[in-house]
């Protein structure tokens, strides 16, 4: 399968889940936008290597990395390679002494080493086909179309994920696409994996 490469466009606090983040992974040179779920430690580890500090001692994925090097040991890529029940599925592309393996790996954990790196980060077409979601600067509604989506749909009760149930799929879509317009990818990840559930059942 041809890998799509992705690149990192945010990453922000969670709405509804207290601790987590929402890291937004974008489909490099396209509008797909991938939100991951993650915790508040790998949040941290990802967040203090892309603003380049330097915690007063070294984190989890900081030492990794030194052992790797302390042993010439390099990560070549990371792979988002599979996609179960809302859960993605990494693993970390390392070579060392000529032999190239392949290392299971929490997404989030990865991608904190891909930061690390300096490595590629990629996923497949069928994992942006049913996870990602489409951000399209050029047809976001105006402000008075914005007004009218909140009149006809209450997203103040889309704090829970049970709240997805209750809607139509008609007013799902609609609040996805406003999801994306605000940039809460977190809260449109959640519309996405209730809309995937229709369609199943």
């Amino acid at each position: 399968m041809e890998k799509i490469k992705l690149e990192i466009v945010g990453l922000s606090y969670s709405q509804t889940q207290s601790g987590a983040y929402a890291l937004v992974l974008g489909e490099a040179g396209g509008k797909r936008r991938l939100p991951i779920i993650i915790g508040g430690f790998e949040a941290q580890a990802i967040a203090i290597e892309l603003e380049k500090m330097t915690p007063s001692r070294p984190l989890t994925h900081d030492l990794f990395k030194s052992f790797c090097q302390r042993f010439d040991v390099g990560v070549e890529e990371v792979i988002i390679y599979n996609l179960v029940e809302g859960i993605f599925y990494a693993k970390v592309v390392c070579k060392g002494d000529g032999k190239s393996a392949e290392i299971d790996a929490r997404t989030s954990d990865a991608i904190a080493l891909a930061v690390r790196f300096g490595c590629p980060i990629y996923t497949y077409e069928f994992i942006l086909a049913s996870a990602g979601l489409v951000f399209d600067e050029e047809n976001s509604s105006s402000d008075d179309d914005h007004d009218e989506a909140e009149e006809e749909v209450d997203l103040g009760e889309l704090s829970h994920p049970a709240d997805f149930t209750k809607m139509s799929v008609n007013d799902l879509e609609k609040s996805l696409l406003e999801s994306l317009e605000d940039e809460d990818y977190e809260r449109a990840s959640r519309i996405r994996d209730e809309l995937n559930n229709r369609k199943k059942n």
